[in-house]
Protein backbone atom coordinates (compact mmCIF):
# COMPACT_ATOMS: atom_id res chain seq x y z
CA UNK A 1 0.00 0.00 0.00
CA UNK A 2 2.84 2.40 0.84
CA UNK A 3 4.47 1.65 -2.51
CA UNK A 4 1.16 2.33 -4.26
CA UNK A 5 0.88 5.76 -2.61
CA UNK A 6 4.34 6.75 -3.82
CA UNK A 7 3.54 5.62 -7.36
CA UNK A 8 0.29 7.60 -7.25
CA UNK A 9 2.08 10.74 -6.08
CA UNK A 10 4.71 10.33 -8.77
CA UNK A 11 2.04 10.05 -11.44
CA UNK A 12 0.11 12.92 -9.91
CA UNK A 13 2.95 15.41 -10.06
CA UNK A 14 4.29 14.25 -13.41
CA UNK A 15 1.06 15.47 -15.04
CA UNK A 16 1.22 19.25 -15.47
CA UNK A 17 -2.46 20.03 -15.60
CA UNK A 18 -3.48 17.51 -12.95
CA UNK A 19 -0.60 17.68 -10.50
CA UNK A 20 -0.22 21.44 -10.56
CA UNK A 21 -3.96 21.98 -10.20
CA UNK A 22 -4.14 19.64 -7.21
CA UNK A 23 -1.11 21.31 -5.63
CA UNK A 24 -2.33 24.89 -6.20
CA UNK A 25 -5.99 23.88 -5.70
CA UNK A 26 -7.68 26.48 -7.95
CA UNK A 27 -6.92 29.63 -9.91
CA UNK A 28 -6.08 32.53 -7.61
CA UNK A 29 -5.42 36.25 -8.12
CA UNK A 30 -1.86 35.68 -6.84
CA UNK A 31 -1.04 33.06 -9.48
CA UNK A 32 1.49 35.40 -11.09
CA UNK A 33 3.88 33.94 -8.49
CA UNK A 34 3.68 30.37 -9.83
CA UNK A 35 4.28 30.91 -13.56
CA UNK A 36 7.28 32.18 -15.50
CA UNK A 37 6.70 35.65 -16.92
CA UNK A 38 7.96 38.29 -19.33
CA UNK A 39 8.45 41.75 -17.90
CA UNK A 40 6.58 44.90 -18.82
CA UNK A 41 8.47 48.01 -17.80
CA UNK A 42 7.02 51.22 -16.40
CA UNK A 43 8.01 54.35 -18.28
CA UNK A 44 8.84 57.90 -17.27
CA UNK A 45 7.22 60.25 -16.95
CA UNK A 46 4.32 58.25 -15.57
CA UNK A 47 0.77 59.35 -16.25
CA UNK A 48 -1.22 60.17 -13.09
CA UNK A 49 -4.95 60.65 -12.82
CA UNK A 50 -6.13 63.65 -10.85
CA UNK A 51 -7.82 62.64 -7.60
CA UNK A 52 -10.58 63.95 -5.36
CA UNK A 53 -11.62 60.61 -3.81
CA UNK A 54 -14.90 62.00 -2.46
CA UNK A 55 -17.25 59.34 -3.74
CA UNK A 56 -18.27 57.59 -0.55
CA UNK A 57 -21.11 60.12 -0.58
CA UNK A 58 -21.45 60.23 -4.36
CA UNK A 59 -21.78 56.47 -4.77
CA UNK A 60 -24.39 56.23 -2.05
CA UNK A 61 -25.50 52.93 -0.55
CA UNK A 62 -25.72 49.52 -2.19
CA UNK A 63 -28.23 46.71 -1.64
CA UNK A 64 -26.40 43.48 -0.84
CA UNK A 65 -27.81 40.20 0.46
CA UNK A 66 -30.82 41.73 2.14
CA UNK A 67 -28.94 44.68 3.63
CA UNK A 68 -28.14 48.21 2.48
CA UNK A 69 -24.48 49.06 2.90
CA UNK A 70 -22.24 52.03 2.31
CA UNK A 71 -19.80 51.51 -0.54
CA UNK A 72 -16.82 50.57 1.66
CA UNK A 73 -18.71 47.89 3.58
CA UNK A 74 -20.28 46.56 0.40
CA UNK A 75 -16.91 46.19 -1.31
CA UNK A 76 -15.31 44.57 1.70
CA UNK A 77 -18.14 42.04 2.13
CA UNK A 78 -18.15 41.19 -1.59
CA UNK A 79 -14.50 39.99 -1.49
CA UNK A 80 -13.27 42.97 -3.48
CA UNK A 81 -9.55 43.75 -3.12
CA UNK A 82 -9.42 46.92 -5.24
CA UNK A 83 -12.02 49.35 -6.55
CA UNK A 84 -11.32 52.43 -8.63
CA UNK A 85 -13.80 54.85 -10.19
CA UNK A 86 -12.58 57.48 -12.67
CA UNK A 87 -14.69 60.18 -14.30
CA UNK A 88 -13.30 62.89 -16.58
CA UNK A 89 -9.75 61.66 -15.87
CA UNK A 90 -10.25 62.20 -12.14
CA UNK A 91 -10.27 59.46 -9.51
CA UNK A 92 -13.57 59.87 -7.70
CA UNK A 93 -13.19 56.78 -5.53
CA UNK A 94 -10.27 54.46 -4.76
CA UNK A 95 -9.99 51.89 -2.04
CA UNK A 96 -8.27 48.58 -1.28
CA UNK A 97 -9.29 45.69 0.96
CA UNK A 98 -8.18 42.31 2.33
CA UNK A 99 -4.59 43.47 2.82
CA UNK A 100 -4.22 44.81 -0.72
CA UNK A 101 -3.01 48.30 -1.56
CA UNK A 102 -2.29 50.53 -4.54
CA UNK A 103 0.99 48.75 -5.31
CA UNK A 104 -0.44 45.21 -5.07
CA UNK A 105 -0.24 43.00 -8.17
CA UNK A 106 -3.36 41.12 -9.27
CA UNK A 107 -3.64 38.59 -12.10
CA UNK A 108 -5.97 39.77 -14.86
CA UNK A 109 -7.32 36.40 -15.93
CA UNK A 110 -9.52 36.91 -19.02
CA UNK A 111 -9.17 40.69 -19.04
CA UNK A 112 -6.05 39.76 -21.02
CA UNK A 113 -8.36 38.64 -23.84
CA UNK A 114 -9.39 42.26 -24.37
CA UNK A 115 -5.74 43.35 -24.45
CA UNK A 116 -5.01 40.63 -27.01
CA UNK A 117 -7.78 42.10 -29.16
CA UNK A 118 -6.15 45.55 -28.96
CA UNK A 119 -2.86 44.03 -30.13
CA UNK A 120 -4.57 42.28 -33.05
CA UNK A 121 -5.94 45.69 -34.08
CA UNK A 122 -2.45 47.17 -33.86
CA UNK A 123 -0.99 44.28 -35.86
CA UNK A 124 -3.51 44.83 -38.67
CA UNK A 125 -2.72 48.55 -38.69
CA UNK A 126 1.02 47.80 -38.78
CA UNK A 127 0.63 45.35 -41.67
CA UNK A 128 1.57 42.19 -39.78
CA UNK A 129 -1.95 40.84 -40.42
CA UNK A 130 -3.94 41.65 -43.58
CA UNK A 131 -7.44 41.77 -42.08
CA UNK A 132 -9.83 39.97 -39.74
CA UNK A 133 -10.90 37.87 -42.72
CA UNK A 134 -7.45 36.28 -43.05
CA UNK A 135 -7.53 32.52 -42.36
CA UNK A 136 -5.70 31.43 -39.23
CA UNK A 137 -3.94 28.73 -41.27
CA UNK A 138 -1.98 31.49 -43.04
CA UNK A 139 -0.10 31.74 -39.74
CA UNK A 140 -0.54 28.25 -38.27
CA UNK A 141 -0.51 25.89 -41.29
CA UNK A 142 -0.01 22.84 -39.06
CA UNK A 143 -3.59 23.11 -37.78
CA UNK A 144 -6.07 20.51 -38.99
CA UNK A 145 -7.52 20.87 -42.48
CA UNK A 146 -10.87 22.00 -41.08
CA UNK A 147 -9.26 25.19 -39.72
CA UNK A 148 -8.88 26.56 -43.25
CA UNK A 149 -12.45 27.83 -42.81
CA UNK A 150 -11.60 29.69 -39.60
CA UNK A 151 -10.75 33.38 -39.84
CA UNK A 152 -9.22 35.72 -37.30
CA UNK A 153 -12.67 37.30 -36.91
CA UNK A 154 -14.14 33.93 -35.94
CA UNK A 155 -11.59 33.72 -33.13
CA UNK A 156 -12.18 37.32 -32.05
CA UNK A 157 -15.93 36.90 -31.68
CA UNK A 158 -15.81 33.31 -30.37
CA UNK A 159 -17.61 31.82 -33.37
CA UNK A 160 -14.84 29.54 -34.63
CA UNK A 161 -16.69 26.34 -33.69
CA UNK A 162 -13.79 25.27 -31.49
CA UNK A 163 -14.07 22.11 -29.41
CA UNK A 164 -12.81 23.28 -26.04
CA UNK A 165 -13.68 22.48 -22.43
CA UNK A 166 -13.64 25.70 -20.36
CA UNK A 167 -14.11 24.04 -16.95
CA UNK A 168 -11.46 25.17 -14.47
CA UNK A 169 -12.57 22.63 -11.87
CA UNK A 170 -11.89 19.72 -14.23
CA UNK A 171 -8.14 18.94 -14.12
CA UNK A 172 -8.34 17.26 -17.52
CA UNK A 173 -10.15 20.11 -19.28
CA UNK A 174 -8.60 22.07 -22.11
CA UNK A 175 -8.50 25.26 -20.07
CA UNK A 176 -6.66 23.58 -17.19
CA UNK A 177 -4.16 22.16 -19.65
CA UNK A 178 -3.67 25.64 -21.08
CA UNK A 179 -3.49 27.33 -17.67
CA UNK A 180 -1.20 24.89 -15.85
CA UNK A 181 0.52 23.17 -18.79
CA UNK A 182 4.00 23.86 -20.11
CA UNK A 183 3.64 23.50 -23.89
CA UNK A 184 0.92 25.81 -25.13
CA UNK A 185 2.04 25.78 -28.76
CA UNK A 186 1.69 22.01 -28.96
CA UNK A 187 -1.68 21.97 -27.21
CA UNK A 188 -2.98 24.83 -29.36
CA UNK A 189 -1.95 23.14 -32.59
CA UNK A 190 -3.87 19.97 -31.60
CA UNK A 191 -7.22 21.72 -31.20
CA UNK A 192 -10.26 20.51 -33.16
CA UNK A 193 -13.54 22.01 -34.34
CA UNK A 194 -16.96 20.93 -33.11
CA UNK A 195 -19.23 23.34 -35.04
CA UNK A 196 -19.13 24.99 -38.42
CA UNK A 197 -17.28 28.32 -38.14
CA UNK A 198 -19.49 31.41 -38.14
CA UNK A 199 -22.64 29.66 -36.94
CA UNK A 200 -22.57 29.69 -33.15
CA UNK A 201 -21.10 31.69 -30.26
CA UNK A 202 -19.14 29.62 -27.77
CA UNK A 203 -16.94 31.45 -25.26
CA UNK A 204 -13.68 29.51 -24.95
CA UNK A 205 -10.14 30.50 -24.00
CA UNK A 206 -8.81 28.39 -26.85
CA UNK A 207 -9.93 31.04 -29.34
CA UNK A 208 -7.80 33.70 -27.66
CA UNK A 209 -4.79 31.43 -27.32
CA UNK A 210 -5.04 30.75 -31.05
CA UNK A 211 -5.04 34.53 -31.54
CA UNK A 212 -1.90 34.66 -29.41
CA UNK A 213 -0.18 32.11 -31.62
CA UNK A 214 -1.33 33.99 -34.74
CA UNK A 215 0.11 37.19 -33.25
CA UNK A 216 3.40 35.52 -32.34
CA UNK A 217 3.79 34.11 -35.84
CA UNK A 218 2.84 37.43 -37.45
CA UNK A 219 5.33 39.42 -35.35
CA UNK A 220 8.15 36.93 -36.12
CA UNK A 221 11.04 38.61 -34.29
CA UNK A 222 9.10 40.07 -31.36
CA UNK A 223 7.33 38.43 -28.47
CA UNK A 224 3.74 39.39 -27.72
CA UNK A 225 4.98 41.08 -24.53
CA UNK A 226 7.52 43.16 -26.46
CA UNK A 227 4.81 44.26 -28.87
CA UNK A 228 2.49 45.15 -25.99
CA UNK A 229 5.28 47.15 -24.36
CA UNK A 230 5.99 49.00 -27.60
CA UNK A 231 2.45 49.71 -28.73
CA UNK A 232 0.52 50.23 -25.49
CA UNK A 233 2.22 49.65 -22.15
CA UNK A 234 5.10 52.05 -22.69
CA UNK A 235 3.12 54.93 -24.25
CA UNK A 236 0.46 54.85 -21.50
CA UNK A 237 2.95 55.96 -18.86
CA UNK A 238 2.30 53.10 -16.48
CA UNK A 239 3.21 53.68 -12.85
CA UNK A 240 4.53 50.19 -12.16
CA UNK A 241 6.35 47.33 -13.80
CA UNK A 242 4.10 44.41 -14.67
CA UNK A 243 4.35 41.05 -16.43
CA UNK A 244 2.65 38.59 -18.75
CA UNK A 245 2.71 34.93 -17.71
CA UNK A 246 4.14 32.41 -20.19
CA UNK A 247 3.99 28.63 -20.32
CA UNK A 248 7.70 27.89 -19.86
CA UNK A 249 10.88 29.77 -19.08
CA UNK A 250 12.77 28.88 -22.25
CA UNK A 251 11.14 30.29 -25.39
CA UNK A 252 7.70 30.30 -23.81
CA UNK A 253 4.59 31.82 -25.31
CA UNK A 254 2.29 34.29 -23.57
CA UNK A 255 -0.95 32.99 -22.11
CA UNK A 256 -2.96 35.45 -24.15
CA UNK A 257 -6.25 34.07 -22.86
CA UNK A 258 -5.28 35.24 -19.38
CA UNK A 259 -2.49 36.30 -17.11
CA UNK A 260 -1.38 39.91 -17.38
CA UNK A 261 -0.20 40.78 -13.89
CA UNK A 262 -0.52 44.45 -12.97
CA UNK A 263 -1.82 47.10 -10.57
CA UNK A 264 -5.26 48.68 -10.43
CA UNK A 265 -4.34 52.16 -11.72
CA UNK A 266 -2.44 50.71 -14.66
CA UNK A 267 -5.38 48.49 -15.62
CA UNK A 268 -7.46 51.69 -15.52
CA UNK A 269 -5.19 53.29 -18.12
CA UNK A 270 -6.10 50.55 -20.57
CA UNK A 271 -9.71 51.54 -19.92
CA UNK A 272 -8.89 55.22 -20.52
CA UNK A 273 -7.18 54.33 -23.81
CA UNK A 274 -10.34 52.58 -25.01
CA UNK A 275 -12.61 55.32 -23.63
CA UNK A 276 -10.75 57.73 -25.91
CA UNK A 277 -11.07 55.44 -28.95
CA UNK A 278 -7.46 54.29 -28.90
CA UNK A 279 -6.06 57.81 -28.55
CA UNK A 280 -3.68 58.68 -25.73
CA UNK A 281 -3.02 62.39 -25.34
CA UNK A 282 -3.13 63.08 -29.10
CA UNK A 283 -1.26 59.90 -30.02
CA UNK A 284 -3.34 57.26 -31.83
CA UNK A 285 -2.04 54.02 -30.32
CA UNK A 286 -4.87 51.74 -31.45
CA UNK A 287 -6.94 52.54 -34.55
CA UNK A 288 -10.17 54.26 -33.51
CA UNK A 289 -12.24 52.16 -35.90
CA UNK A 290 -10.85 49.03 -34.24
CA UNK A 291 -12.15 50.16 -30.85
CA UNK A 292 -15.54 50.88 -32.40
CA UNK A 293 -15.65 47.57 -34.23
CA UNK A 294 -14.52 45.63 -31.16
CA UNK A 295 -17.20 47.02 -28.86
CA UNK A 296 -20.24 47.30 -31.15
CA UNK A 297 -23.12 44.91 -30.51
CA UNK A 298 -23.92 42.70 -33.52
CA UNK A 299 -25.30 39.26 -34.25
CA UNK A 300 -23.62 38.88 -37.64
CA UNK A 301 -21.92 35.61 -38.57
CA UNK A 302 -23.11 33.64 -35.55
CA UNK A 303 -22.23 36.35 -33.05
CA UNK A 304 -24.24 37.53 -30.05
CA UNK A 305 -25.12 41.11 -29.15
CA UNK A 306 -23.35 40.95 -25.76
CA UNK A 307 -19.89 39.97 -27.05
CA UNK A 308 -17.77 41.31 -29.88
CA UNK A 309 -13.98 41.23 -30.35
CA UNK A 310 -12.94 39.89 -26.92
CA UNK A 311 -14.99 42.54 -25.10
CA UNK A 312 -18.33 42.10 -23.32
CA UNK A 313 -21.06 44.53 -24.38
CA UNK A 314 -22.99 45.88 -21.39
CA UNK A 315 -26.31 46.73 -23.08
CA UNK A 316 -28.05 46.58 -26.45
CA UNK A 317 -28.72 50.31 -26.57
CA UNK A 318 -25.84 51.86 -24.59
CA UNK A 319 -22.18 52.30 -25.51
CA UNK A 320 -20.67 50.77 -22.37
CA UNK A 321 -18.57 47.60 -22.40
CA UNK A 322 -16.11 45.75 -20.22
CA UNK A 323 -13.22 43.32 -19.94
CA UNK A 324 -14.11 40.42 -17.64
CA UNK A 325 -11.71 38.08 -15.85
CA UNK A 326 -12.23 34.95 -13.77
CA UNK A 327 -13.03 35.61 -10.09
CA UNK A 328 -14.46 39.03 -10.85
CA UNK A 329 -11.73 41.15 -12.44
CA UNK A 330 -13.18 43.99 -14.51
CA UNK A 331 -12.29 47.03 -16.58
CA UNK A 332 -15.59 48.80 -17.27
CA UNK A 333 -15.73 51.58 -19.87
CA UNK A 334 -18.67 53.96 -20.30
CA UNK A 335 -18.02 56.52 -23.07
CA UNK A 336 -21.36 58.32 -22.59
CA UNK A 337 -20.55 59.08 -18.95
CA UNK A 338 -16.78 59.37 -19.49
CA UNK A 339 -16.29 56.79 -16.75
CA UNK A 340 -13.80 53.96 -16.22
CA UNK A 341 -14.19 51.53 -13.32
CA UNK A 342 -11.75 48.80 -12.25
CA UNK A 343 -12.83 46.11 -9.82
CA UNK A 344 -10.45 43.36 -8.71
CA UNK A 345 -11.46 40.63 -6.31
CA UNK A 346 -10.84 37.23 -4.78
CA UNK A 347 -14.14 36.11 -6.28
CA UNK A 348 -17.37 37.63 -7.61
CA UNK A 349 -18.82 37.91 -4.11
CA UNK A 350 -22.27 37.01 -5.39
CA UNK A 351 -22.59 40.40 -7.13
CA UNK A 352 -23.93 41.20 -10.60
CA UNK A 353 -21.12 43.70 -11.21
CA UNK A 354 -22.27 45.03 -14.54
CA UNK A 355 -25.37 46.46 -12.87
CA UNK A 356 -23.28 47.98 -10.06
CA UNK A 357 -20.97 49.66 -12.58
CA UNK A 358 -23.87 51.05 -14.58
CA UNK A 359 -25.49 52.38 -11.41
CA UNK A 360 -22.29 54.12 -10.35
CA UNK A 361 -21.72 55.62 -13.80
CA UNK A 362 -25.26 56.98 -13.87
CA UNK A 363 -24.91 58.48 -10.39
CA UNK A 364 -21.80 60.53 -11.12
Amino acid sequence: MKHFRWVFLLLLFSSCQFGRMVYYNFADIRDYRIFPTRELKATTPAFHFASVNDSTKLLGRVAYRGDTLDIDRFLKKSNTVAFLVIKNDTIRYENYFKGYEQSSVVASFSMAKSVTSLLIGCAISDGYIKSVQQPVTDFIPELREEFKQVTIEHLLQMTSGLKFNEGYINPFSHVCTFYYGRNLREHTEKLKLKYEPGTEFRYTSGNTQLLGLVLERALKNKTVTQYFQEKIWGPLGMEYDASWSIDQKKEGIEKTFCCINARTRDFAKIGRLCLNNGNWDNQQLVPSDWIGQSTKATTDNGGVWYYRYQWWIASKTGSDYFADGLLGQYIYVNPEKNVVIVRLGKNHGGVYWKRVFQGIANSL
